[in-house]
């Protein structure tokens, strides 16, 4: 059967315009997907998780494009069914801009970031999906051309509503291929950043635990940098990737370097290891962070003992000293007492051995002066004396988004959006009584505890009970922490369910001068 040339290239540009409509309205997709680290598996499981809105919005998208192009198709068929189906590409553009404008509204909590990754995957996405509707575009000619049928021949290209939800899988597919050239170029990165590292003569320092591994790490390194020449890993760089970008742009001339450990899986840990090789590591704790990856308590222990066994000496937090088989600096050697919170900040006892240190900050929280002891103890592992640490103790500065303070509209700020465990929200809910005036809290709850999620969420709700104004962002996520803090006395005029992180900052209208609001756990996009 010859085809005309004409037709050929009307139903490739078809194609192509239908994709690019419909890439259009995949940008979030592009951005949860970096923010899963790039794996297939993830996002497709966020894609389908129950009660995700994100695959609500795309089957409405798609069922919108089916009846209005299936409409435009029979008001203009008296024009032929050719020109009906062109002119039907007229709404179908439409719809797909409108979704896209929409989509602007929602904005991202974590931009998209235009990496060299992420334009590659980019490309090829756009690539594959291009020849996926082209290729769909001939198969429903060619079943037309088959079957001969006028109706089927009007509406034969309403299938292209479908790719809305289709989208995620041809991503999900370029992702694959993408990785075919990305994995043996990130091991050549990693291995040669690996390489810097095991000639350096520098101390390496692995650091981490369930929570407060960014805080440790930037206190020790305020503390160290009076003496040494330290670099550390920025920000929460604590992927191989992160810790070879940090040595292959800040190198590795220094007498210490910090490398902060992430894990979310088994055996995340010990490649770490291999990669630093430290001969100091630190445990801040374990909790229940993470369980939805790791499945049990155990083995995120069994993961975070895995610094302690490699490392030949380690400064271990008070939740990590029963689990973790090697230690040179245990509980009992240093620790934060007499701790008072106040409106100024945190007080206490700093001991180290037989040392007693008064210390007096402007961070907030419990949990800050237990993480300073652990830096603490860090420094005096590495060869700085007690005398040498009270006098540095003065440069630690707050980390932000870690129950760091700011001021705003007359408003006390406790921003600790970055939190996402529960020791720590029970820290910062602790650091939000200590202050005078009315006393307000958001969040939108906590996630990554698998099984004890909503166990862990209603004990949230609990901690909440007494306070003048809780405001829960989201929708069934929230339901645990609205039970938790109604069972345990909390008065339900008080608290307050908004869909939003806008909206939710607008009810502080009710709030004066000189009362506190605690931003507790800002969620990423994919939640």
């Amino acid at each position: 059967m010859n085809i005309p040339a004409s037709l050929i290239w009307a139903l490739v540009w078809g194609g192509i315009f239908a994709a690019c409509c419909v890439q259009f309205c995949a940008r979030r997709q592009l951005a949860i997907l970096q923010q899963e680290g790039y794996s297939e598996r993830a996002y497709l499981k966020w894609c389908f998780r129950k009660g995700n809105l994100e695959g609500r919005r795309l089957s409405l998208l798609s069922l919108s494009l089916a009846l209005l192009t299936a409409l435009f198709n029979v008001c203009f068929c008296f024009l032929g069914h050719g020109l009906a189906n062109l002119i039907s590409l007229v709404p179908f553009a439409g719809l797909c801009a409108f979704y896209f404008v929409s989509e602007q509204k929602r904005a991202l909590k974590v931009p998209l970031k235009s990496t060299p990754r992420m334009i590659r995957l980019s490309i090829v996405f756009s690539l594959l999906f291009m020849a996926f509707s082209c290729g769909l575009c001939f198969a429903c000619t060619a079943v037309d051309l088959a079957i001969g049928n006028e109706w089927y021949s009007l509406f034969r290209f309403v299938w292209f509503a479908l790719l809305p939800l289709l989208a995620p899988f041809v991503l999900a597919a370029a992702g694959v291929l993408v990785r075919v050239y990305e994995t043996p170029r990130n091991r050549r990165i990693v291995k040669n950043a690996a390489k810097k590292l095991a000639e350096s003569p520098c101390r390496k320092v692995g650091i981490t635990g369930s929570f407060g591994k960014t805080s440790v790490k930037n206190f020790a390194l305020a503390m160290l940098s009076r003496k040494y020449r330290v670099i550390a890993t920025p920000a929460s760089y604590n992927t191989p990737l992160g810790i070879a970008r940090t040595v292959n742009e800040q190198g590795v001339d220094c007498d210490i370097f910090l490398a902060e450990m992430g894990a979310r899986r088994t055996g995340d840990i010990k490649e770490l290891c291999k990669i630093v090789n430290p001969s100091v590591g630190l445990v801040t704790g374990v909790t229940c962070q993470h369980l939805e990856t790791f499945r049990s308590l155990e083995a995120i222990r069994a993961e975070k003992r895995e610094l302690a066994l490699f490392a030949k000496c380690c400064v271990l937090g008070k939740t990590a000293v029963d689990f973790c088989e090697t230690a040179s600096k245990e509980g009992q050697d240093f620790a934060a007492e007499e701790i008072v919170l106040s409106e100024e900040g945190v007080a206490f006892t700093l001991c180290l051995g037989e040392k007693r240190l008064p210390v007096k900050l402007s961070l907030y929280g419990r949990q800050t002066a237990q993480n300073v002891a652990l830096a603490a103890a860090l420094c005096l592992e590495l060869g700085m004396s007690a005398e040498e640490i009270a006098e540095a103790v003065a440069d630690i500065r707050p980390v932000p988004h870690r129950l760091e303070k700011r001021e705003g509209n007359g408003l006390h700020i406790l921003d600790d959006s970055y939190n996402s465990n529960f020791e720590g929200a029970k820290n910062a809910v602790e650091a939000l009584r200590a202050f005078s005036g009315k006393k307000c809290v958001i969040t939108p709850g906590l996630v990554e505890l698998g099984d004890l999620e909503e166990e862990k969420n209603a004990e949230l709700g609990e901690l909440f009970a007494g306070l003048d104004l809780v405001i829960l962002v989201g929708e069934t996520r929230v339901l645990p922490v609205r039970r938790g803090y109604l069972q345990a006395g909390g008065e339900e005029e008080r608290l307050v369910i908004v869909p939003a992180l806008d909206e939710a900052v607008a009810k502080l209208a009710s709030l004066s001068a000189g009362d506190c609001v605690l931003f507790l756990n800002d969620l990423p996009d994919k939640y």
